[in-house]
């Protein structure tokens, strides 16, 4: 059986929306979220603002000696954000809290890698170099690193810093959540081992949630009720509690579903299996047959178009 332009064009049509739809159904998107990873919980309520974490951390990752010491707390006055050359940083917040004394009481953040469940770094990379550990951690493997900086603007919290400074061998930096340490038997992260009042502890994330939730419920005049961190961009495996909304002390509102799920369901979407130009063409071809049969016919089309 022959089958003429017209027929050939229905058919490409006809199988690329088939393609389309069921590639669109095999490729729903699945969380690649480890079951119950590592984390930390900070106590905003139990935090002095000491930069004790911040000293371990940087002696733990090898970093430089900062320019203001760490026990200067003059540099709370400033509020700042993890760069190369600090991987978690403490902040000072005044909510309009007060304290016994009827003063402003003050509120401190420590700030790194939230370490997300799918993380969004992870999967904008197009090389692998950030990957997400059974163990909790978003790994970053320099090796693999081409320096694109998808990481970098792909970050909800915008954590990920570039060593702009060294032009041969640049790397991304950001906390490794102590990688090699709580891969070994025992092994906690630098901050939480440090932690004159234990505002950051360290377990399985399933544990420090159920923890969260009976600090909430003994103390609810003292807490508010919202873990950050158990739901935002798909839960992390940092979170947080605290006596104060979370906006007024520089947390930002992130929807609860993973950022990986719209970009990778757009990507699996469009080049899974290279259907996409072959439903593409279909496409276009039933657009032009169907313009093609609303054009009037004339007498000069009978002639080859020609006068």
């Amino acid at each position: 059986m022959k089958v003429d332009r017209r027929q050939f064009f229905a058919i490409s049509g006809g199988a690329g929306a088939l393609l389309f739809g069921s590639k669109r159904r095999a490729n729903a998107w699945e969380s690649k979220a480890p079951p119950d990873p590592f984390g930390c919980l900070v106590d905003l309520n139990r935090c002095l603002g000491c930069r004790k974490c911040e000293e371990a951390c940087n002696e733990v990752n090898h970093l430089p000696e900062p320019v203001i010491p760490f026990d200067n707390l003059t540099v709370l006055d400033t509020k700042r954000r993890p760069d190369e050359k600090a991987f978690t940083v403490v902040n000072r917040y005044y909510s309009g809290k007060i304290d016994a004394r009827n003063q402003l009481a003050p509120t401190f953040v420590k700030i790194q890698c939230m370490h997300c469940q799918d993380p969004a770094c992870a999967s904008a990379c197009i090389v692998g170099a950030l990957t997400k550990k059974e163990n909790g951690a978003v790994h970053y493997d320099v090796t693999k690193c081409i320096g694109c900086r998808y990481c970098m603007v792909a970050c909800p919290f915008e954590i990920p810093a570039y060593e702009y400074h060294d032009p041969i061998t640049p790397k991304v930096m950001k906390c490794t959540f102590c990688f090699e340490r709580i891969s070994t038997e025992g092994g906690v992260p630098g901050c939480a081992a440090v932690c004159p009042v234990e505002a950051i502890t360290f377990g399985r994330r399933s544990t420090l949630l159920d923890l969260a939730r009976k600090r909430i419920a003994g103390h609810p005049a003292d807490y508010i009720d919202h873990i950050y961190g158990e739901h935002e961009v798909g839960g992390t495996s940092w979170l947080y509690i605290s006596g104060v909304p979370f906006r007024k002390t520089g947390f930002i509102d992130l929807p609860d579903k993973p950022m990986p799920k719209l970009s990778e369901t757009v990507q699996h979407s469009l080049f899974s299996y290279l259907w996409s130009p072959i439903a593409l063409y279909g496409i276009l071809s039933a657009l032009m047959l169907k313009f093609r049969n609303k054009t009037p016919h004339t007498p000069e089309d009978d002639k080859g178009g020609r006068p």
